[in-house]
């Protein structure tokens, strides 16, 4: 007993040292050495480890914030590593550590901590929230309506289900995704089944959903690049099947020709040759066999105002003519040709609907099974079109899809018409093209596959009389025949490059969103009223003290000078409107136009910049009166600052709901800052944003958050691992072409004043009288934004260029007419949740 007391007596004072340490260099903010301490004493005292976890964590959070501002980052791994040894149940930690990862780019491995986090703590809001951001990276949502849809999972069963049974033994899967085909191919007898995927989590999905459905040991799933992949290193020997659908709407962009190019040549057993007859054992096979191209030119109002600037005045301003405005998905040769060269729609539900302006034809085909097919394709010469135009109205886009043949018998079509998962590839049309057509004209397109992308490139619109007169130019010295239809689009491609006029015009490149927003006509004259109101009432504010100062000094003036000399008149350009949204926003100038005030942008781009003074310029706007914020800023500085010592900002401009139809994140954060930094009488842009919603029964929702049951799939068993990504608000919705059936009328859920939240913690419970009977699958919600009291936004009307959200409930409530809901709204740092019940 009288050695233990001494080594007793040391523990003790080694822990009261290392704890007294820990809080006075906690305590002088050395956090590097406090955590030193704290490790040191939780492993000679472990017992100690609920006491001071409090401690612990704050001192962790705060040494790995100091050692990310050193880009230690090697170091914050390990602290977390050492943190999750001492603490494996703390959720707070998992969660932190996800938040690190997140920050800088590794979304895979900070899932995993996020939901590991949600495992030791269902009801752990922060980490859930963070899990539902991260899963919409991981596993996009077409996942889910790709799983759904039954008609394109049979027609892969019997395709694969035919080719193995012909004597296709051995089968690769490209980006396998949940595995799908993977099981098709080994249910149908494949002996070997070989499945590679390149994103870490849908890897992990494949691998749990294999394992779940008994073929853990039959199908071998690689994580790795199909380009990466060798023989004998990864597969013993060259395959006879490959099976993939990395396809996406304009066909291959997902790499699909790429990756068969390589397997072809290092992977797959050879073609069988054309010539040959009998059977195809010993050589190799792709489904899909062949696809083959088709498109239709369109008038849509929708695809027209996000990429083309439709208006000649926006709020009171003047826009530029000598600006020439494209979006990103553009055929202006200042698009960098390494950019997606078209965006998607689901043309059926596109909001205002769409017109053909040409019949569908054929633009080109794909033998996935020809490997020299494959090679030339992306040499191929473009191949030109004469499409006539068959109805009257506004050249907005091209329209493309596919019909994707997994073999002779069975086939896919994405197209408009169709009930599919599949959205069509949208090719805008912009600039000079984008204008009226009619019967008798002829649209000229080149169609080509450019850095492993389908493109549509509009070349030229021919009247029927010039279209006549270049035929007759056009025919042979020797023969009275009319030319061929590639020389006389050789014809017309030169004509369109002559005819075009040199003009040098500043060109500026905007988000389809900016675009939009720029033609919200709605929009721009709201805002213009609200700061007109404003301007005014603070104009007369300043007016009023100025004469009161000028009594009380006995002035002669009648003028109203100031102690500075400064007139009345030029009291408003002492005003400061700040405008911090996000993207492009002629709202300082429009503010300006009001009044004498000055402006300051948060526009970073110079391109924008510039296009931003040209308005100016053009609306005779002094350019001293424009300013842009960040040429004051550090980099690390924030927006909302004073503008300068000793003055306040008038007006405050905030941008508080992303176009996916969330709140921004920070909104609450950023409103309280900005009242900070505005005069007495200074406003906040909006002041008040009322969520409004109503309950809906919509099968369309359903299909698109999660996969439902097993029929579907085939009896597979996939629904519960992906449904771990499922997220319960859906964005990026037009809730006026949804298919959805309302089951009550619209009511207000919450209200947030901008002008007097200091918290970001809201919440309300309110009851919603159901009219129709249904079930209840979804609860769609939209905003009224308060500019002020008298004028306001909704962000649910047809020229909006905000989209709507929804909350999809888990499980479906059914109710009949007369029933009454009680729905709990929680708004927790911008994310809306809610909780539905029977009232």
């Amino acid at each position: 007993m009288s050695d233990q007391r001494p080594g007793r007596r040391g523990r003790v004072r080694l822990v009261y040292r290392s704890l007294q340490s820990a809080q006075d260099y906690l305590e002088r903010e050395d956090f590097g050495t406090a955590f030193a301490h704290y490790l040191l004493l939780l492993n000679v005292a472990p017992e100690l480890k609920d006491i001071i976890r409090e401690s612990f964590q704050h001192t962790l959070f705060k040494w790995a914030e100091e050692l990310n501002s050193l880009s230690r980052i090697q170091d914050i791994f390990d602290c977390y590593e050492q943190a999750l040894e001492l603490y494996p149940n703390n959720e707070v930690i998992w969660n932190s550590m996800g938040e690190h990862l997140f920050s800088l780019g590794f979304r895979d491995e900070a899932a995993g901590y996020f939901h590991k986090s949600i495992k030791l703590n269902p009801d752990y809001a922060e980490a859930r929230e963070n899990f539902y951001r991260v899963a919409n990276w991981l596993v996009e949502r077409w996942h889910f309506l790709m799983l759904n849809d039954k008609k394109r999972n049979v027609a892969y069963q019997r395709a694969i289900q035919k080719t193995v049974q012909s004597g296709c033994m051995s089968v690769l899967d490209i980006g396998t995704g949940t595995g799908i085909l993977s099981m098709f191919a080994r249910k149908a007898g494949a002996s070997h089944v070989y499945a590679c995927e390149l994103s870490k989590t849908m890897y992990e999905l494949a691998c749990e959903v294999i394992a779940s459905n008994q073929m853990a040991g039959q199908i071998k799933v690689l994580h790795m690049k199909s380009l990466d992949m060798e023989v004998p290193k990864y597969l013993p020997s060259r395959v006879s099947l490959v099976v993939t659908e990395t396809v996406d709407a304009g066909l291959f962009g997902e790499g699909i020709v790429e990756s068969l190019i390589h397997a072809w040549q290092h992977l797959l057993l050879p073609p069988k040759p054309t010539s040959q007859e009998g059977p195809s054992e010993g050589f190799g096979r792709v489904i899909p066999l062949r696809a083959v191209v088709f498109g239709m030119a369109v008038e849509c109002q929708e695809i027209r105002r996000h990429h083309r600037v439709c208006l000649n005045e926006a709020g009171g301003l003047h826009l530029n003519e000598t600006i020439t405005w494209y979006s990103p998905v553009s055929n202006e040769s200042c698009v960098d040709d390494t950019s997606e060269p078209y965006t998607t729609e689901r043309m059926r539900q596109v909001p205002g609907g769409y017109t053909p302006l040409t019949d569908y034809f054929q633009a080109l085909t794909i033998d996935f099974n020809n490997p020299q097919e494959l090679e030339e394709l992306s040499t191929r010469k473009p191949c030109r079109l004469c499409l006539p135009i068959v109805k009257e109205g506004v050249l907005d886009a091209i329209v493309a899809w596919f019909v994707l043949q997994l073999d002779e018998d069975v086939s896919l079509s994405t197209g408009p018409d169709e009930e599919t998962c599949w959205e069509q590839a949208v090719y805008p049309v912009q600039g000079g093209l984008g204008q009226f057509v009619k019967p008798g004209n002829t649209l000229i397109v080149d169609v080509s596959c450019n850095n492993a992308y389908l493109v549509f490139h509009s070349v030229a619109i021919l009247s029927h009389e010039l279209r006549m007169e270049i035929e007759v130019n056009t025919m042979s010295d020797q023969s009275n025949s009319l030319a061929s239809e590639a020389e006389l689009c050789d014809a017309l491609a030169n004509l369109q490059t002559t005819s075009k006029s040199k003009t040098n015009l500043l060109k500026c490149m905007l988000e389809s969103s900016e675009i939009a927003r720029l033609n919200n006509t709605q929009y721009n004259e709201r805002f213009k009223s609200a700061l007109d109101n404003i301007l005014s009432s603070l104009t007369s504010m300043d007016d009023e003290v100025c004469f009161s100062q000028a009594i009380d000094d006995r002035s002669a003036d009648m003028n109203c000078e100031n102690s500075n000399g400064q007139s009345s008149s030029d009291l408003t350009s002492d005003m400061c409107v700040l405008d911090v949204s996000e993207g492009f926003s002629i709202l300082p100038l429009v503010a300006a136009k009001l009044r004498t005030v000055k402006v300051f942008s948060s526009l970073e781009k110079i391109q924008q910049q510039a296009a931003l003074c040209a308005l100016a310029e053009s609306n005779d706007i002094s350019k001293d009166l424009l300013e842009f914020w960040h040429n004051y800023l550090e980099d690390d500085s924030t927006l909302l600052q004073r503008p300068q010592s000793g003055k306040l900002w008038s007006v405050i401009i905030l941008d508080a709901i992303e176009v996916c139809g969330l709140i921004r994140q920070g909104l609450v954060e950023k409103a309280a800052l900005a009242r900070c930094l505005l005069r007495p009488e200074g406003r906040l842009l909006p002041q008040c944003i009322k969520i409004y919603g109503m309950l809906i029964e919509s099968e369309t929702l359903q299909r698109e958050s999660a996969v439902q049951g097993k029929e579907a799939t085939l009896g597979f068993n996939i629904a519960p691992f992906i449904n771990q990504f499922k997220v319960p608000v859906h964005v990026f919705l037009h809730l006026s072409t949804l298919p959805h059936i309302r089951l009550s009328e619209p009511v207000e859920l919450l209200m947030l004043d901008l002008m007097s939240l200091v918290t970001d913690e809201l919440c309300s419970e309110i009851r919603v009288q159901v009219h129709s009977s249904g079930r209840v699958t979804a609860v769609p919600f939209w905003y009224e934004i308060y500019l002020d009291t008298d004028v306001c936004l909704d962000t649910w009307n047809d020229t909006s260029h905000w989209k709507q959200a929804a909350f999809v409930l888990d499980n479906p409530i059914q109710v009949i007419s007369g029933d009454e809901l009680r729905l709990k709204i929680q708004y927790h740092k911008s994310s809306i949740s809610m909780i539905v019940n029977h009232g």
